[in-house]
């Protein structure tokens, strides 16, 4: 006998089809099969081990989160409960250029340091990895969720080349296409940039799409967190599509916003490119997550120059007095490339996380707020905050238009991705909400995208870039990664109060087949494992 039935269920499929009424059978990790209106028609009812009643709950594929960055949390907390409360299913991890596979003892400790803001430093983590083949096979030992890697290409660059703000010799540049191509092999799913930072952005278009190109050869694509999302913004977009093409590569625009006064009410520009560039022939898709503000680290502000080198070099200019005075002006007058070409506004970025406990009192605030009150410029209290956590700060930034949230959020090639960073006394949001905001928030009280049309947004479309040819729909033979909701209550706890409460209205989440989430509640299932790369 089969092990499950879900009985009498709303099926919203995935394929943005209208929803049905079915029963649904699991086992053995699968659904075994789907009976439309068994009731209804007077048919025989499937039968199970279980059964469970669905009634009044929707049930959906697993939600895919295309931007996450649980590369540690995954291995530190096996309950997960900020992603599998949800529904996310699967994550992509490894991105924005930077993570822990490939590397050397001496890349390891340099990427530890350097983001100590997205994942902690890790001395809770036995690092016993260092390939992208290795780091998979530790998730296999079992995870909350599932998870897909993308190569981070700022860590390339650092094995390859260093901190350094150059152009790569061709030995280099062989290196880093061999990193790649060991990494496809083992695994990933593609390739990552963070452009913005160090030291991936120091990496020319040439290089780049000679990258993309091995990643293309694989069947991968690319994730790039490009140059700019304020001044410059479209350039940087139309930079990376060109790119792709030039490569033959396809393009995934990671957390694809429209930030910064400079442009508001501009998303129509953005979609009108990307429409042309579909049009022509370009495979182009998108994530974004439904909220305003983004998060990143302090010292991902500083212009890139103050960071070559790597986080020692960061210090050691910030502790030099005339050193510190160019970073200020080029933060506050000129717009460091680090703040996307804007100049900073200190009333914008609140602190929301310190790595140092004893830096508590700056959480919650933004820099301005921390600066009145120490009667101080406010650079004094960020270069202060800086140093003192070693840039292990994490912030908000308060620069988004939600007109253009909404804009981007309904075109056909978008994806969800909640970048949820975890660490920190007040995170983001996104972490814990992304998934029921959208169902909550933008399905049933705004209307901006159909409960069919969302669902397909989080599950079959990151699917099929992700090329997964059996996840993302509600089909016999796919894996039963699956959440059940209630359409009226479903909604995110969280807030930027109260950034750590757990959703409402998703009372099961199944992971291959195995419940993760019961009656709202947390099991102590890890049926999560890597998921590689598909061969072309």
């Amino acid at each position: 006998m089969e092990e499950l039935v879900i009985r009498d269920a709303d099926v919203v499929d995935g394929s943005g089809e209208p929803s049905y009424r079915a029963d649904v059978v699991v086992h053995g990790g699968r659904i075994v099969s789907v009976v439309k209106e068994a009731a209804a028609a007077g048919c025989q009812r499937p039968e199970a081990r279980r059964e469970l009643d669905a009634e009044g709950l929707v049930l959906c594929p697993g939600f895919i989160d295309m931007h996450a960055h649980s590369d540690l949390a995954l291995l530190r907390d096996p309950d997960h409960s900020a992603k599998a409360a949800q529904g996310v299913t699967l994550e992509v991890i490894g991105q924005d250029g930077l993570s822990y596979a490939p590397v050397d003892d001496r890349t390891l400790a340099e990427v530890r340091r350097a983001i100590t803001g997205w994942n902690g430093y890790g001395d809770d983590i036995d690092f016993t990895w260092r390939s992208v083949g290795e780091y998979l096979d530790r998730l296999d030992q079992g995870i909350a969720v599932n998870a897909a890697y993308l190569i981070p290409q700022g860590t390339v660059r650092m094995l390859a080349v260093g901190w350094e703000d150059r152009e790569a010799t061709p030995p280099e540049l062989d290196r880093m296409r061999q990193l790649v191509t060991e990494g496809m092999e083992q695994g990933a799913v593609g390739m990552s940039s963070g452009l913005t930072y160090t030291p991936g952005m120091y990496a020319k278009d040439a290089e780049l799409t000679e990258l993309c190109r091995v990643v293309a050869s694989y069947g991968g694509y690319y994730c790039p967190h490009h140059r700019s999302y304020g001044a410059g913004a479209l350039e940087a977009y139309e930079e990376m599509v060109t790119l792709a093409r030039e490569a033959g590569c396809p393009l995934h625009l990671a957390h694809a916003t429209m930030n910064f006064g400079v442009n508001k009410d501009r998303a129509p520009e953005l979609l009108a490119l990307l429409d042309a560039a579909l049009a022509a022939g370009a495979d182009i898709t998108l994530d974004t997550y439904p909220y305003t503000p983004g998060s990143t680290t302090l010292a991902a502000m500083l212009p890139s120059w103050a960071s070559e080198g790597g986080p020692e070099e960061i210090l050691r200019r910030l502790a030099d007095g005339a050193v510190a005075e160019r970073i200020r002006h080029g933060m506050e007058v000129v717009g460091s490339d680090g703040c996307h070409g804007v100049p900073i506004e200190w009333d914008t970025i609140e602190i929301s996380g310190a790595s140092d406990p004893g830096l508590a009192s700056y959480v919650g605030r933004t820099v301005q707020e921390s600066a009145d009150l120490r009667r101080e410029a406010p650079w004094t209290t960020a270069r202060r905050l800086l140093v003192e956590d070693r840039l292990g700060s994490t912030i908000l930034q308060h620069v988004g238009h939600e007109e253009n949230v909404r804009a981007i959020m309904r075109h056909p090639v978008h994806t969800g991705g909640s970048d949820g960073i975890l660490q920190g006394t007040k995170p983001h949001p996104r972490a814990y909400g992304t998934f029921p905001h959208y169902l909550g928030r933008y399905v049933r009280e705004l209307g901006v995208l159909s409960l069919e049309e969302c669902v397909a947004h989080l599950t079959s479309r990151p699917a099929a870039r992700l090329r997964l040819p059996d996840r993302g729909l509600v089909r016999e033979g796919y894996r039963a990664d699956l959440v059940l909701f209630d359409p009226a209550t479903v909604a995110a706890g969280a807030t930027f109060e109260r950034p750590r409460t757990f959703p409402t209205g998703i009372p099961y989440v199944l992971v291959d087949g195995r419940f993760v989430i019961e009656d709202g509640r947390r099991t102590d299932v890890l049926a999560g494992r890597a998921v590689r790369r598909t061969a072309v």
